[in-house]
């Protein structure tokens, strides 16, 4: 996205900032967050469905797509609190990582601005609702395939469970990165030039 110049719901949060700053309206601002979210949604879904036709999940003996179906039930069961602050967490360090790559102009400083903050949240289980756009409907499509299996939760994979994940998750990813994150570098970047002292005239 920082790169390549795509739009990504959750790294877009930041436009708060914008808005706030009436530098674009907010029907421009909320425009935006409808549109990148829909069509994040629909490339996600797209995305898991090729993946699901490409017989990926067969890879180890069926043990990739078990472990999809595996991660794609534990996000659907997950209670409505624990997805919001889970999707919270994550938004902070999504946005962050968008930050830090903004202050490098070439692409490696860029790269490496991002890769540490999206490490951390993965690696912490946080919740992405872009990336659950992915997960939950390609575990959704994999369960036929495994419902013989040890898989916790596997009643939670619906359609409805899916809906139940990306309303938490959602809104947890918009406090954390439009809020804790742009609102919030927009309250101390206006303080900061409010403090300024005048420059001299000449």
């Amino acid at each position: 996205m920082v790169v390549a110049g795509a739009e990504l719901f959750t790294g877009n949060n930041l436009l708060v900032m914008a808005g706030v700053a009436k530098h674009i309206t907010m029907a421009r601002l909320l425009r935006n967050f409808a549109v990148a979210y829909l069509a994040n949604l629909v490339g996600a879904v797209g995305l898991a469905g090729m993946v699901w036709l490409s017989g990926h999940a067969g890879m180890n003996e069926g043990g990739v797509g078990l472990a999809a179906v595996k991660i794609a039930a534990g996000k659907t069961a997950m209670p409505f609190a624990e997805a919001f602050f889970k999707g919270v967490l994550c938004n902070i360090l999504v946005c962050l990582a968008v930050w830090f790559a903004m202050a490098g102009h070439t692409v490696t400083p860029k790269i490496l601005g991002v890769v540490f903050p999206i490490t951390a949240f993965v690696a912490a289980g946080f919740e992405h609702c872009i990336a659950n756009m992915y997960f939950i409907p390609l575990g959704w499509l994999l369960k036929s395939d495994y419902t013989g299996e040890s898989t916790a939760q596997l009643d939670s994979l619906t359609l409805g469970g899916f809906t139940q994940n990306l309303i938490p998750v959602t809104l947890g990813n918009l406090v954390g990165g439009a809020v804790l994150v742009g609102l919030v570098y927009h309250v101390i970047y206006r303080s900061s030039e409010a403090g300024k002292p005048p420059e001299d005239a000449d």
